[in-house]
Order: C-alpha cells, then structure tokens, then sequence
C-alpha cells in the first residue's frame, strides 16, 4: 500500500478520534484545574475603599492611548481579527461540515466557500503579520524562542494547507493529508500549550473577579 495513502486514512479515520479524545479529557482537566486555583469570595472580607486615582479621572481617549490598544492599536486589530478567523473559521467551512455529517450526522451551518477562503487568507495574512514582528522588531525578537516561532507556524499551518488544498496548488493528496495532520496535532496541543489561553479567557475574563473581568466575576484567586 502506498505510505502516503496508508497516512492519509489515518489522519482522516483513528487520528481523529484520538485528538478530539485528547482534546476534550485535557481541556475538561485543565478547566478544572483551574477552577480549583479559584474559590468563592469570603463572605466576611470586606474590600477596602480604593481611593480615586488621577488616571481613573483622566478622559477615555486618553486612557486608552495610555494602553495597549494605543501604543500599539495595529497590533491590537491584527490580534483580535486574528483571534477571531482563528476560532470561527474551521468551525463553519463547508468541507469540515460536510466531514461532520458524513461521521455523526451532525454539522453547523456553513459560510459560503468564497467567504471561507477570505477568512482563510486574513489568518494566513495576519500570521505573516506576527512572524515579521518576531523577526523585525527588536524588542519583541529578543523574547521570542523557538517554541514562539513552532507554535505560531501550527496555528497558521492548517489555514495554509487547507488554502493550498483549495485552489488545488501542489499535490492534493499531500496538502490535505499534512493539512489534517496539522489540525491534529494542534487540537492535541491546545490543553498543554501556550494555546491552553484559548480556553483561560473565558474563566479569566468572565469567572474570576480581576481588573481584566468583563463582567461580575463570582470567583477570585
């Protein structure tokens, strides 16, 4: 048989199984772990009165030139609009759904293929965005390692591959079989990575009380 064949079936039938597998038993582990760093807040602690500051009292549009989002408000947009593509993309391409139906016979609705490869060529773009940062920008290249650069190239390498495979660029067989692998392997790295931040921002900014809450967090550390 021929290995790229025998690669191929496994990467769309046993591999699969096992990522999500491990996908869900180490994010379901990490979440409660997580969740034990926390506790209810003390019902007998009384918070002490912060007096107010001058910078609270300074107008918005200054404060968030004093942030981030105002030092750096390129970065910040390529960021969220990455962030975003990242997540909703695979969720609702046609060819992931159609996979989905065929296995469970459940989908998501689905973006028209047009709109999905837009959203595939923003990751891509933006990922470029971050890769020339890393190498170009001296403050930021002097705390990057290798693993930055190893896991910035997982997260785009899939919207690479599945872009490849789409325009039928290079063999197809082997674009798709590298671009299943590589979804694979990120799916398994999530829980144990820096990519575990995807499932932390949801119990950082809504669950546990901090300066980051966007909302009444019922828990702190």
């Amino acid at each position: 048989m021929d290995p790229l064949n025998l690669i191929y079936d496994l990467a769309r039938g046993p591999l699969v199984w096992v990522a999500f597998a491990v996908f869900i038993v180490g994010s379901a582990a990490q979440l409660v772990r997580m969740w034990r760093l926390t506790s209810p807040p003390d019902e007998t602690y009384v918070p002490r009165v912060k007096k107010a500051d001058g910078k609270n009292k300074l107008p918005l549009s200054y404060r968030i030139r004093l942030s981030v989002a105002g030092s750096s408000p390129v970065t910040v947009a390529v960021t969220t609009l990455f962030h975003l593509c990242l997540v909703i993309t695979p969720l609702f391409v046609l060819g992931h759904n159609i996979l989905l139906d065929n296995a469970w016979r459940v989908s998501l609705c689905s973006f028209p293929e047009r709109f999905s490869d837009v959203l595939t060529t923003v990751v891509i773009i933006c990922a470029g965005y971050f890769l020339a940062r890393r190498v170009f920008s001296e403050r930021v290249r002097i705390i990057s390692s290798f693993w930055d650069y190893l896991f910035l190239g997982l997260a785009a390498g899939p919207f690479i591959t599945g872009y490849l495979a789409y325009h039928q660029i290079c063999d197809y067989k082997l674009v798709i079989t590298v671009h299943m692998l590589l979804g694979e392997a990120m799916l398994v790295a999530i829980p144990f990575t820096k990519f575990v931040h995807m499932l932390f921002f949801f119990v950082f900014r809504f669950a546990v009380a901090s300066e980051y809450s966007l909302g009444n967090g019922k828990r702190r550390w």
